[in-house]
């Protein structure tokens, strides 16, 4: 295999996830899951092919990635950013810190995935893709008519179309189609294709986004500087308008664990307790029960408790903003 340097993006907030998600510890350095946070089995996942890591992060999670990844037989670099830019900007500074013919995978931190051998034989075939000059894009097959993803509609390997985020209808229309696949938000190309891609499409993100990287010190980034970028995800920046796309129908079970609801199919997988009615505590071991409810996530924290029907997950984003606005300590 050619050199591979896994990117890890962990400028996420996991605003569907709060209470438990806070911005002084996001939902990818809870450790929840079997003991273990989501970043720490992002970089142990791909520990087996990486040669380097890079972690593009806020100034706010830097000092939490470095606590996992120092007990880490891992060579990394920390890019920290001042003010978050999206994705566009985040994968160019990773790029921009690589050698030209570097193939990056690029992965976020709050990922599950599951049937790892399955995992390695779309990350090869994605590298083979990649040394051929293609910037690749990882689709799931969808299980379920998703609303929180977004779709890739594809032909073997070749993409037709991005599609945004759809509402419940549309959902089941892709998946009856057949021929669309969950966008995982993972991706895998040579440094020098996916910068020569930005800047073909996106000269502005590119030229400021390379004037932060040359005046970072020790890999921090300028905040004014950082300021002057614009900010648009590697979906529109690139994705949608390149011509050098090919997508990887992967096998392999993944969730982005974005919202209760997914959290509590893979917690109820791994045999975390429920009620008779399907109710489900997360956050405390105090003795709970449930009158007239089925399908009800309780969630316990210090200093915040929410209570929800499973199906309204996606709602939580909603609070997370109500909060934000009234500058709630309860975001901290």
């Amino acid at each position: 295999m050619d050199k591979v340097t896994h990117v890890i993006l962990t400028g996420g907030v996991g605003s569907r996830l709060w209470p438990l998600s806070r911005k002084s510890r996001p939902k990818q350095y809870l450790p929840i899951f079997g003991g273990k946070s989501l970043f720490e089995m992002t970089s142990d996942r791909n520990q087996p092919f990486a040669t380097n890591v890079i972690v593009v992060g806020s100034k706010d999670n830097c000092h939490l990635s470095k606590e996992i990844l120092e007990h880490c037989s891992v060579n990394y670099l920390d890019i920290v950013e001042a003010v978050p830019r999206n994705t566009a900007a985040a994968i160019a500074f990773a790029a921009f810190a690589s050698q030209p013919e570097d193939i990056l995978i690029i992965t976020p931190s709050d990922h599950i995935i599951e049937d790892e051998d399955k995992y390695l034989e779309a990350i090869n075939e994605a590298v083979a893709k990649a040394g051929q000059g293609y910037i690749v894009t990882f689709g799931v097959h969808p299980t379920k008519p998703e609303t929180g993803y977004g779709y890739i509609e594809h032909n073997a390997d070749e993409v037709l179309s991005f599609r945004e985020k759809p509402n419940q209808v549309t959902a089941q229309e892709f998946i009856d189609r057949g021929n669309f696949l969950w966008n995982s938000g993972m991706f895998c190309f040579k440094a020098s294709v996916l910068l020569d891609e930005l800047k073909l499409y996106q000269p502005e993100v590119y030229e400021k986004s390379l004037v932060a990287w040359q005046q970072a010190v020790d890999g921090r980034l300028d905040e004014a500087l950082s300021m002057e970028i614009p900010s648009i995800s590697i979906d529109y920046a690139v994705m949608e308008r390149s011509k050098k796309i090919k997508v990887v129908p992967a096998l392999f079970r993944w969730s982005d664990l974005g919202s209760f609801d997914s959290v509590y199919d893979y917690l109820k997988k791994m045999g975390h307790p429920i009620d008779e009615s399907g109710n489900m505590v997360i956050g405390t071991d105090n003795y709970t029960a449930f009158l007239g409810l089925e399908n009800t996530i309780f969630v316990s924290t210090s200093n915040a408790n929410l209570i929800l029907h499973k199906e309204n997950s996606q709602e939580v984003k909603n609070i997370y903003s109500q909060l934000e606005k009234a500058n709630s300590s309860l975001l901290q």
